[in-house]
């Protein structure tokens, strides 16, 4: 059951704090290169109108930009924005980013050839409406590609220890069953004329250890830093127990670094 519109536009605003929460740049850095490698498999052509949904501060419109595209982005946390307009001014490449919500986008029918989303619109409350207007604003024939953490893999994983602690709003799904391939095609339904999914990796490397990993996440990554606000120093402490015993397990890395592999399910979709 869905929350009634009152309840939809409070938790809409605790989204948007949490995400202006800390500073999300220095985490995005450290995925900077996996948004690369996605944009570069999305073959979009020079010269094509493309919108970033829940573009954070530029990881995947930069790139795509660089590549000759005309690329709009778009983002809840005013922010993040500003990050991504800097760095775009200091890469030379011309984005235009503004606010905008991934369930009601300020943009006509068929205005884009190509939509994406990497780990941002995943995180939409209503995630129906969210495949509605990827498929509203897309243009027929064009491209929906979506980098959606999946529900077994490590961040999966994560999301999980973190509800244990601190329990995600009811009745809003999982976002991580934007990484379940059955659910994409059902949530895309006919609107799309075909779709393929393939499981990718995104790797994380830090040069310390997890302990600092975990203290990295809670200073700077807004959902987590407003997570250990929400408990007292015992729950704080397990917590941060919890998610320094999970990163450790998942630790490729020696010598006091931290390298961990997070799978996410590639999406592309084609308009009908």
């Amino acid at each position: 059951m869905q929350p009634a519109p009152t309840d939809i536009n409070a938790l809409k605003s605790r989204m948007r704090d949490t995400w202006m929460a800390g500073d999300f740049g220095v985490i995005a850095a450290y995925t900077a290169e996996a948004a690369k490698d996605f944009a570069a498999r999305l073959g979009i052509a020079a010269g094509a109108h493309v919108l970033d949904v829940a573009c954070g501060t530029g990881n995947t419109a930069i790139p795509i930009a660089r590549a000759g595209a005309i690329v709009t982005g778009v983002d809840i946390a005013s922010n993040l924005l500003e990050q991504a307009r800097v760095r775009a001014a200091q890469e030379g490449v011309n984005v235009k980013f503004e606010e905008g919500d991934a369930e009601q986008l300020q943009f006509g029918d068929a205005a884009f050839d190509a939509i994406v989303s990497m780990f941002g619109a995943m995180f939409a409350p209503r995630p129906e409406r969210v495949a509605a207007e990827f498929l509203r604003v897309c243009r027929p024939g064009g491209l929906i590609a979506m980098a959606n953490w999946t529900p077994t893999g490590f961040v999966g994983e994560n999301f999980r220890t973190m509800a244990a602690h601190v329990p995600p709003p009811a009745g809003i799904p999982a976002p991580v069953l934007w990484g379940d391939e059955a659910t994409v095609r059902e949530r895309f339904g006919k609107g799309a004329a075909k779709i393929t999914c393939s499981r990718q990796v995104c790797t994380f490397k830090y040069p310390f250890p997890p302990a600092e990993v975990v203290q990295l996440f809670r200073e700077y990554f807004g959902p987590t830093r407003v997570a250990f606000s929400r408990l007292d120093a015992a729950g704080q402490a397990a917590l941060r127990s919890d998610l320094e015993s999970m990163w450790a397990k998942h630790n490729q890395a020696k010598g006091g670094a931290t390298t961990v592999d997070a799978e996410y399910l590639e999406v592309k979709a084609i308009r009908a």
